[in-house]
């Protein structure tokens, strides 16, 4: 056949079939889409920190930030003290700490949570009432000048009986107030704890389903995160994973899985000393919350460690240590998110999150240009890497570990070009290969 002569095609079967297929999985279509609608697209925060509901204050988010530049003055005042606790490369230190500095200045904390649970404890009904009116009425004047977090909420008392309505009647009181102060911020974000059964997620959803409705708000407006803090959460009594039925009682309002490291352990019956977010049994865990979450939009969050930076100059590189190495475990886990328990741990925070992304941003910028390009390489790339690539150079520049103008140097695309490829339309990333 001469090379410019046009091929014939021939195929054996009827248009029907095609159509007659197409009809039978139409079904399976719309729970696809339903049911794993895939990442929001939305910032997600590098970490989660909670602050007890007496002691939060107007001031908690500046504070954090005072005090952990202060520890860094004193503990590691340059890059090269800093970087050699750390163990980071001479290339690093710089950008590391600087980047730091300015991220503590700036924006501290990316997620604050009011808790009136673990951290708040039993306390009188009108004295809860109270903290709970003032947390709103704080968060909704932070939101207005401009001195919030991205992501603010509360932790309310879970589901159990013993506790039940006391966690009703506190988020009813913290939302009430916030819709008395203007309306919901667009950062909101509620946290669930200590979930055993799907029927305490439904119970969940009712309850914000009454709400929205007493307010006149637009059905499914309030979501929240589902605390996996018990070993029921994660195997049921017939052998299946129950965080996965946890997910769809949510009807859509989940928006992550946080693991509750020392709750979790102990229920296991894990030691005090060893209980540990790398603990065998932790990893366990989020490795079924990872694979329950895949798909559905529902994002993972690790947990904490309880080894604070206190004392002298080498109990606290002790604990930044160990806090760095445990933030830099969780990401190349692909968990982005943690939990601080205390205003030093968000510098080895940021320092952990800042290196990740810095020491392998080029590498991912020339991958992904070589894709976007169709230049090839010496690693052959799909959507689905494509995907990664674009994703990790998001969410460096959300933290503030990258600037979208060394993005575009190396990679020659703008914001929107990586948002395309982090959020490719469901069939686009089998059409090349596996």
């Amino acid at each position: 056949m001469g090379q410019g002569q046009q091929e014939q095609v021939a195929t054996s079967l009827a248009g029907a079939v095609s159509e007659e297929i197409s009809a039978s999985l139409a079904p399976v279509d719309t729970e696809l889409e339903r049911r794993y609608p895939g990442d929001p697209g939305t910032r997600q925060p590098v970490h989660t920190v909670y602050v007890p509901g007496d002691a939060f204050a107007a001031d908690t988010i500046c504070s954090w930030g005072d005090q952990a530049l202060a520890a860094l003055d004193e503990h590691a005042p340059d890059a090269a003290s800093f970087a050699a606790v750390l163990g980071l490369s001479e290339e690093l230190a710089e950008p590391v700490h600087s980047r730091v500095r300015a991220k503590l200045e700036r924006e501290p904390v990316e997620d604050l949570r009011v808790d009136f649970e673990d951290g708040y404890g039993p306390r009188p009904d009108t004295e809860e009432d109270e903290a709970a009116a003032r947390a709103a009425r704080l968060i909704a004047e932070a939101y207005r000048d401009g001195t919030a977090a991205p992501y603010m909420g509360i932790r309310m008392k879970c589901m159990e009986a013993p506790v039940r309505d006391r966690g009703i009647r506190t988020l009813d009181i913290f939302l009430t107030g916030l819709m008395e102060a203007g309306g919901l911020p667009d950062g909101l974000v509620l946290t669930l704890p200590k979930v055993t059964y799907a029927e305490q997620v439904t119970a969940m959803v009712r309850l914000l389903e009454a709400f929205e409705k007493a307010r006149g708000l637009e059905p499914g407006r309030i979501g929240f995160e589902i605390q996996i803090e018990t070993s029921q959460s994660i195997l049921a009594t017939d052998g299946t994973a129950t965080v996965a039925r946890m997910i769809q009682a949510a009807e859509g309002r989940a928006t992550g899985l946080h693991y509750g490291t020392f709750d979790y352990s102990a229920c296991l019956g894990v030691s005090a000393a060893y209980q540990a977010s790398d603990h065998p049994a932790a990893d366990h865990a989020k490795a079924i919350m990872q694979v329950a979450a895949a798909g559905t939009g529902v994002r993972v969050s690790d947990g904490s460690t309880n080894v604070l930076p206190v004392g002298p100059t080498h109990k606290v590189h002790d604990a930044w240590r160990l806090h760095y190495g445990l933030t830099r475990r969780a990401l190349a886990r692909a968990y982005y998110q943690g939990w601080d328990m205390h205003p030093r741990h968000i510098p080895t925070r940021y320092a952990a999150v800042f290196a990740f992304y810095r020491e392998g941003f080029e590498q991912a910028a020339a991958r992904l240009a070589r894709y976007a390009n169709r230049t090839g390489g010496d690693v052959m790339d799909e959507p689905a890497t494509a995907k990664a690539l674009a994703g990790y150079l998001l969410r460096g520049l959300d933290c503030g570990a990258l600037d979208i103008a060394e993005v575009a140097r190396l990679a020659g695309l703008t914001r929107a070009d990586l948002e395309g490829f982090a959020a490719p339309r469901r069939g686009d990333l089998t059409v090349s290969g596996t």
